[in-house]
């Protein structure tokens, strides 16, 4: 496990004492399937090498100390008394509190966690957070640890102490993914396959520089939009919907909830789609139904931005690329690119220099692989 050095000393300067164990839990960025998992959809995210990790010690009481490297900032708390509060933290004491309201029996630890992941891009660095520190607190506290629960658990935490009424894919993929592969999840059963990704075909993140609060976003109001368009169409979820009933069924609903009900139900059939064209290595297909789903999020969804729609431009206008669109929850962050391996460096080149030019900003680009869901290393 490639850990950064600083996380043992850091620990010995902070503990006096030695880890027990480092975990390591990934980022994600998602291919396809944007707002469709609050809706019960379909999704196809993949992990990436962009990592939280938390070294840590268990302790025999009810206790937790972190020290945070990124922020420069220690701070804890007590299982026997947890208060909402502001910042990092409170993704870690939100997992504390769903365990201990599903009657999981939690022991402390003394912590140091450290990521690269980054904070505000759409590449959930909070589901990273939230998956480290169940792992920690199972380890901690001598329970086995399964990914579907663990990441039903990190949901939880999101919707009940930070207050973003978030789906359930990032915790899923930061749990479960496997190298290599991408994780298409029923965001329903929360059954889910690993889908293996073409090796000559690079994913590239990249990062506006602009940053949205998904609190205070339109994400909450997007919701009850699509909930709204499932009562009128007569579905549990709009994943049991089709095109064809939608139409039907348009003079009965706004302008508003009818786009973004289409947005939902066309993108879950993109998914489907795109899993049938990476089993015959069809990355034209898949890069045409990227392209597809940035339009659907842009006119019917309403969640890009003028920084998405301009970096998303210069990146399709590529030689090399396949497809790219805005990724995550949208207002702000990241897109992402399928691009010719070889011709990732003169694409990176040429989206920073154009989109420096158009918005005057700096993007931040990352290629990325593949990995591996959340690991365990024992000291």
């Amino acid at each position: 496990m490639n850990h950064p050095k600083t996380l043992f000393n850091d620990f010995e300067m902070q503990f006096e004492d030695a880890p027990a164990y480092i975990i390591r839990a990934p980022g994600r960025v998602n291919l396809l399937g944007e707002h469709t998992d609050y809706n019960d959809g379909f999704v196809l995210p993949m992990a990436i090498d962009r990592v939280v990790w938390i070294a840590f010690h268990p302790r025999e009481d009810q206790q937790v100390n972190i020290y945070a490297i990124n922020f420069d900032e220690r701070l804890s708390f007590s299982l026997d008394h947890l208060e909402k509060d502001a910042g990092w933290m409170e993704y870690i004491k939100g997992v504390a509190n769903a365990l201990i309201t599903e009657n999981f029996p939690l022991k402390g630890w003394d912590g140091v966690m450290v990521g690269d992941v980054p904070v505000g891009a759409g590449l959930s660095s909070s589901a990273a957070v939230e998956i480290a520190a169940t792992r920690a607190f199972s380890l901690a506290s001598g329970w086995e640890w399964d990914p579907r629960r663990m990441a039903q658990v990190g949901q939880r935490a999101e919707i009940e102490w930070v207050g973003v009424n978030s789906g359930i894919m990032d915790q899923m993929v930061s749990a479960a993914a496997i190298a290599g592969h991408a994780l298409f999840l029923d965001t329903r059963s929360l059954e889910y396959e690993h889908v293996p990704l073409p090796k000559d075909v690079a994913v590239v993140v990249m990062d506006t520089s602009t940053r949205r609060g998904l609190v205070s976003s339109a994400y909450n109001t997007r919701r009850e939009e699509c909930e709204q368009a499932a009562e009128i169409l007569g579905v549990k979820a709009l994943r049991d919907a089709d095109l064809e009933a939608l139409i039907e069924k348009k003079n009965e609903m706004s302008e508003f909830v009818f786009r973004r009900a289409k947005h939902v139900i066309s993108e879950n059939q993109r998914v489907l789609d795109a899993i049938a064209a990476f089993q015959k290595d069809d990355i034209k297909t898949v890069g045409r139904l990227f392209n597809e789903s940035h339009h659907s999020l842009r006119d019917d969804f309403e969640v890009t931005n003028d920084a998405l729609n301009w970096i998303v431009e210069i990146a399709q206008s590529q030689l090399g690329c396949f497809g790219a669109r805005m990724t995550g929850a949208g207002f702000g962050g990241a897109a992402i690119a399928l691009v010719d391996e070889k011709a990732v460096g003169e694409f990176k080149k040429a989206v920073e220099e154009g989109y420096k030019q158009k918005s005057g900003m700096d993007a931040v680009i990352y290629i990325c692989e593949a990995s591996a869901g959340v690991s365990v290393e024992k000291i």
